[in-house]
């Protein structure tokens, strides 16, 4: 197979078209070509009066050896990677102690279903319900404020991510394409087959829910097993080893491989952890709040006379900032034609989040602009970071009107440090409701700082972004995992725990569902090794 890469076609070209463009880039007869897959199709929007789609392909052909002879120092004609998962080891006939996962969002099910497909039959614990239930609770909260704090966006099947854009797409190094079998998976379990090739994939909450739903069927169809509503409140330690855990219930399951795979909220398994010597580590995160523009003002600015199109769907945008106090603030987790939601899980504490489903054909984009800090900015214990947060979100839900109402301000306001006492054109997705308030009291003053100056900064970038009426909703605390559970890069186990798989973004080595399920796919990977290696001894 060969790739190519940057076929540039116009948006209304045919896929003959696309065919001709490769015999075109290869110099072949058509008999040549044996057939083509689309790997990824972006689109370039820099000229917005001449948007155009740019292909990457892998095609077949008969002469591939001549082919690249002829074209060696062709930038844009290479052989194509072999994408083909392989497993790395089967699960031995001999006995084995079962390995336990702790938490069922990306990592957590990407862990299970590599173990499962190569017949270790992991347990999974999952402290929420399962997706559909989990569901059902976390809109009841959002229609009625009635919190479940062990079901909610952060707790349950599928994790926070089942709450989100359902984004999957990341930056991360990925040499041995182990994102393909991610996605690959996905389709699998009924996602559509676009995510395997359109630029920036995402499925959305409620295609997401019936794919997680498969996912877990094919696990236990294959030996695995799940414990919902099942919280760790202990480990099971002797020696430095991990032998098993311990659950709510006083229950003891035994295991010599335990995957810790906990999203970013789980502030009080984190808590467990430092208490039982796990080694811990203050990492930094991002606070901020909320965003909401017109979804046609983000549309026109980024498309020009192309907004609207179907092929290219409500447009997004990627923003950062370097200010003067030393700080950056950047767009995350930025959310086209979707809603700001409550995130919570604690009660008394207000936390914001971005969705999109699907279509992304709600009437706002939302996205969180942040601004970074460091451990030196909450010094103390590895678990400062959580008493920072809790912190924020206790002010954000006093000025919201303790009852889940989330503070917000107008823009204008905001930049002119005046409270806001109306909404504007502009009106917030955020449910329950909104309270409008001065959101200066909301952070820390060099948060606030770093803020006003970002955004007429993003303004020049996309005009309309400093619009007045434009809503900012607090407060966004929960970027990422405030604190790293450290473990050794090569066994990936916990540095004084043997056996202790720290994986995820609640363990500080993922941010978003792609990068968590890829290293989900590692930790199962080492942990089939060491037990296969063990049972050969």
């Amino acid at each position: 197979m060969l790739r190519l890469t940057e076929i540039r076609l116009p948006l209304d070209h045919t896929e003959n078209e696309l065919k001709q463009a490769i015999l075109d880039r290869l110099d072949i007869p058509e008999n040549e070509l044996l057939g083509f897959t689309v790997y990824r199709r972006n689109y370039d929007a820099r000229k917005k009066t001449a948007i155009v789609f740019s292909y990457t392909v892998d095609v077949e052909t008969g002469n591939e050896k001549n082919i690249l002879d002829r074209t060696a120092n062709h930038p844009h004609i290479r052989p194509a990677p072999d994408m083909t998962y392989r497993f790395v080891a089967q699960a031995p006939k001999t006995a084995f102690s079962r390995p336990v996962i702790v938490g069922c969002g990306p990592c957590g099910l990407f862990a299970a279903l590599i173990l499962a497909q190569s017949g270790f039959r992991p347990i999974v614990l999952e402290r929420g319900k399962n997706v559909r239930e989990r569901t059902q609770d976390t809109f009841g909260f959002w229609r009625k404020r009635q919190l479940n704090p062990e079901s909610n966006v952060q707790f349950g099947e599928g994790g926070a991510g089942t709450f989100s854009d359902g984004k999957l797409h990341t930056q991360i190094r990925d040499p041995k394409h182990y994102g393909r079998k991610v996605l690959a998976e996905f389709v699998k379990a009924g996602a559509p087959e676009e995510i395997l090739y359109i630029g920036k994939p995402h499925i959305g909450t409620f295609k997401l829910v019936r794919i997680i739903e498969q996912m877990r069927g094919e696990i236990i169809s294959l030996g695995g097993e799940f414990r919902f509503q099942t919280r760790v409140d202990d480990l099971l330690i002797e020696n430095g080893q991990i032998r098993g855990v311990i659950l709510e219930n006083g229950e003891a399951i035994h295991a010599d491989h335990v995957v810790l795979a906990l999203g970013h909220s789980a502030r009080d398994t984190f808590d467990m952890l430092y208490r039982r010597g796990v080694h811990i580590e203050a990492k930094p995160f991002s606070i901020g709040f909320r965003i909401e523009h017109p979804q046609s003002l983000i549309d026109a600015c980024r498309l020009g006379p192309f907004a609207g199109n179907p092929l290219l769907g409500a447009a997004d945008y990627k923003l950062v900032h370097h200010c003067k106090n030393g700080r950056s603030v950047y767009s995350f987790c930025m959310c086209p034609g979707g809603t700001v939601v409550a995130a919570a899980s604690e009660p008394g504490r207000l936390v914001t989040n971005g969705m999109s489903q699907y279509s992304r054909n709600e009437r706002n984009a939302n996205a969180a602009i942040v601004v970074d800090i460091t451990p030196d900015d909450y010094p103390g214990s590895p678990l400062a970071g959580i008493a920072l947060q809790r912190q924020l979100e206790q002010k954000a839900f006093e000025l919201g009107g303790s009852n889940y109402n989330a503070p917000c301000q107008l823009v204008g306001d905001f930049l002119k440090g005046k409270p806001s006492t109306r909404l504007g054109t502009v009106e917030p997705s955020y449910k329950p409701g909104v309270t409008p308030c001065d959101l200066g009291e909301a952070l820390p003053g060099y948060a606030i700082d770093a803020l006003r100056e970002a955004i007429p900064a993003f303004e020049r970038t996309v005009p309309g972004f400093a619009l007045y009426d434009a809503v900012l909703t607090g407060t966004e605390t929960r970027t990422s995992s405030p604190i790293r559970i450290v473990r050794h890069r090569e066994s990936l186990q916990s540095v004084n725990i043997r056996g202790l798989y720290p994986a995820g973004e609640g363990a500080g080595y993922a941010g978003g569902i792609l990068s968590s399920a890829v290293d989900g796919i590692q930790v199962a990977e080492a942990i089939a090794r060491e037990i296969s290696a063990k049972n050969q001894v």
